[in-house]
């Protein structure tokens, strides 16, 4: 392991992340952390000269549609089903003085 990870670091972010951490737990995160670390710089020794920068793994497409209506306006069915109507609106009962 390259990277060490000192205590005063894991104290550190462990009251960054709010987290009361035994002795035990901080050595395990220590060990973690430091894991991560020479994930990375193995990452950093790979080759990407010849790779273009992208801002998303897959291809981004223009998801938007028309926005197209395709039921038509029931709403005389709907109030059909209303124990009490008006003016196409239900009426029910009061609930905020």
């Amino acid at each position: 392991m390259a990277n060490h990870i000192d205590d005063a670091t894991i104290e550190y972010v462990g009251i960054l992340a709010k987290l009361d951490l035994s002795g035990e737990e901080k050595e395990q995160a220590k060990k973690d952390m430091e894991s991560m670390l020479d994930y990375v710089d193995k990452l950093n020794e790979l080759d990407t000269s010849g790779v273009e920068p992208m801002s998303h793994v897959f291809p981004v497409h223009n998801v938007f549609r028309e926005d197209i209506v395709t039921n038509k306006n029931e709403s005389e069915k709907t109030l059909a089903n209303a124990p009490e109507q008006k003016d196409s609106a239900f009426i029910v009962p009061k609930t905020v003085d």
